[in-house]
């Protein structure tokens, strides 16, 4: 069932005031991190001279470096585009499966970073590390063919939940279009009569239009039209409560991940607020600091009114002369300024809001190369910070930006025929990004030292003329096998256990016959000497 123009502001109405209570403390992690990403926050538009301004009120950076920090270190452990970060799994599959699957998720993940995900994906990330979530729109460019990223300003969406605690399914955005764009977007026929005026008479005038994206409640499967599919999407001209536009998408194509959920509530909020007080403090010592150094640069006087110096309108600087009664009409003050006491306070702070964003973990650190040891003990810590986080956005990002991506690639036929033996079978996504491979180091390890373990047992009983049984009770193929799929090795490098056998086959058949070779050979040469020693002896 689809929504009536009129249901779709109303609903409009009821989620700005749900959502109105947060927008407060977003507005303020803006303000100390990347004021133009909050903007329609302050006003509909921010221009870039008013962003300017208010990021001129910073004395110090240390929150914005530290939030872009860790927006980098996400998008280089989730999504990096220098190597796939993902594979799809139908449990059980065979060889051939697997090589199919394996095929699409590479074609999927390119056709991913060909298109803008990257810019779109880090700025999403800035949000979501800022205010706590963002909004990104995922369709199929329809010019050039892939997919194309729209990163949608959190401050015109509105989202909810069909389901108490579950994910956002609902989204609401609210924008603007002048009345030319709205005619050639939506067609004359489909828009208001005002907006048909204003378009011949005003073109540049904005009309206000919003746009539900929400799961129907009854709906077509296997359905090609789009008034049919799974997930609505209406578009309504505001003023005039017309629906301009009607479709709708097979997948959810908004995908609204989110950090820290806020009580009874589908919004959530970023690590930025955590170090916010400290942003604060800091921000305000930095302001004093700036202004003892004034002093401390300048000075500051005391001069006596004598009838020969007027305080009031002395001036000094270089190259000017000061007359006076008596030297001592005029004398330096001491400012009584502790620089030591503000630059300690203010490094301390500094650190305190660099560990609350995690980027004096997450950044390269000075100094020599680190050994094995040191690297491995880095990448543990890593994970430890950012393994919750991995986890939601997993589940609220990931797996549906795949899903989605995968859905229109399919449809267009881009991924050639699957097997028949995949007909009607669920597919997984395997995520195999640094981040991901970096939570399964713990099992590699593990199959290390089991194995290490049993191989010096072996050599022990070995030793003390027992039978080295011990590694009886390792699989070594499998072993190579789990440590190849956690350490993210292309299944192309690793061989199928058909191979294997065809190998080992055929390995055996040449040390068979290599064998019986060199058993002819020394058949050949005992029959020669026996000859040879019979014509001897006659």
């Amino acid at each position: 069932m689809t929504a009536s123009a009129d249901q779709i502001v109303k609903q409009l109405n009821t989620l700005k005031s749900l959502r109105n209570p947060h927008e407060q403390v977003w507005r303020d992690c803006y303000d100390y991190t990347h004021p133009i990403r909050g903007s329609g926050f302050y006003s509909d538009v921010m221009t870039a001279d008013e962003a300017l301004r208010r990021k001129a009120r910073l004395i110090d950076s240390t929150m914005t470096e530290a939030a872009r920090v860790l927006a980098s270190a996400i998008m280089g452990g989730m999504t990096p585009a220098n190597s796939l970060w993902f594979g799809l799994d139908v449990g059980q599959e065979s060889e051939d499966e697997r090589r199919w699957l394996d095929d699409v998720s590479r074609v999927i993940w390119e056709n991913i970073h060909g298109s803008n995900f990257d810019s779109a994906g880090f700025e999403g990330l800035i949000d979501v590390v800022d205010a706590g979530w963002f909004a990104l729109y995922i369709d199929e460019d329809r010019t050039r063919g892939g997919y194309v990223f729209e990163l949608w300003p959190i401050s015109s969406v509105y989202c909810s939940a069909s389901t108490a605690g579950g994910m956002i399914d609902t989204v609401y955005r609210e924008y603007k279009l002048t009345a030319e764009q709205a005619v050639n977007e939506f067609g004359e026929d489909n828009v208001s009569e005002n907006t048909r005026k204003l378009a011949q008479d005003k073109p540049s005038e904005m009309v206000k239009f919003v746009r539900a994206i929400y799961p129907r409640t009854t709906y077509l499967v296997g359905a090609r039209m789009a008034k049919n599919l799974p997930i609505a999407s209406c578009t309504v001209e505001v003023e005039a409560k017309l629906v301009v536009r009607e479709s709708g998408y097979h997948e959810m194509p908004v995908v609204v991940p989110r950090w820290m959920l806020i009580p009874d509530s589908v919004y959530a909020v970023g690590p930025v607020m955590d170090a916010l007080p400290d942003a604060r403090t800091l921000n305000e010592l930095c302001r004093m600091d700036l202004a003892a150094g004034d002093l401390a640069i300048a000075g500051m006087w005391i001069a006596e009114d004598d009838g020969v110096l007027n305080p009031r309108t002395v001036k000094v600087g270089p190259r000017k002369i000061i007359v006076a009664n008596s030297v001592d009409s005029m004398k330096p003050l001491q400012s009584g300024s502790n620089f030591q006491y503000s630059e300690t306070k203010i490094a301390r702070l500094q650190g305190a809001i660099r560990k609350t964003l995690m980027a004096d973990q997450l950044q390269a650190q000075d100094g020599p190369a680190m050994t094995a040891t040191e690297v491995h003990v880095r990448v543990a810590l890593i994970r430890q910070l950012l393994g919750p986080v991995y986890g939601r956005l997993q589940a609220e990002y990931l797996q549906p930006l795949v899903t989605r991506c995968f859905g229109i690639a399919y449809r267009a036929g881009v991924l050639g025929q699957a097997p028949e033996s995949l007909a009607g079978r669920n597919y997984n996504v395997r995520y195999v990004s640094p981040l991901a491979r970096s939570q399964k180091l713990e099992e590699v390890t593990a199959i290390d030292q089991y194995v290490a373990g049993c191989a010096a047992a072996a050599q022990a009983e070995a030793a003390a003329g027992q039978q080295p049984t011990a590694m009886d009770n390792v699989d070594l193929d499998q072993a190579a096998r789990l440590r190849g799929e956690a350490l993210g090795v292309p299944s192309s490098v690793i061989r199928s256990k058909v191979d294997v056998e065809q190998i080992r086959k055929q390995r055996e058949q040449n040390q068979q016959a290599a064998l019986e070779q060199q058993q002819q050979q020394q058949m050949q040469q005992q029959a020669m000497q026996m000859g040879a020693k019979q014509a001897g002896q006659q």
